[in-house]
């Protein structure tokens, strides 16, 4: 079974900050969980806020755990916010349904886990974050 693995969690995280600093983004914050929602890796640019940490997880492990991506589950949060809400609580708070989380996907299309990204606009958060996961030859779902 593939699986992310600490050195490749740390190249998608590395190469989400490169191409967060080719875009000229706000500094990145980035962790990778496995299809658990556990935490892989986690690391914050410098320059980053403390509090990053907590929302790119939000990103990453509702997405797991929702089995939506973070741009599906905001057009969920639109159209049935108590649906969220409620996912939300049973998930203990962790979940943030906006872009910049990102499902991590085999070329076979089997869920991996997933990666939260955050420190600039959600959408270039998601650009970033998908960047690095292309990089390291998985498929990102955003």
């Amino acid at each position: 079974m593939v699986i992310i693995s600490l050195r490749r969690a740390r190249t998608i995280i590395r190469k989400t900050f490169d191409k967060g600093q080719e875009m000229g983004l706000k500094p990145l914050s980035v962790v990778v969980v496995d299809a658990g929602g556990h935490v892989i890796a986690f690391e914050r640019s410098d320059g980053a806020p403390a509090g990053r940490f907590d929302i790119a997880l939000g990103k990453a492990r509702g997405c797991v755990l929702m089995g939506m991506t973070g741009t599906a589950l905001r057009d969920r949060a639109e159209q049935q916010a108590y649906f969220v809400t409620a996912a939300g609580a049973a998930l203990g708070g962790a979940l943030v349904p906006v872009p910049g989380g990102i499902l991590v996907k085999d070329g076979k299309g089997r869920l991996l886990g997933g990666i939260g990204v955050t420190g600039d606009t959600s959408e270039n958060d998601l650009a970033a974050g998908a960047a690095g996961i292309e990089a390291v030859g998985l498929v990102p779902e955003g």
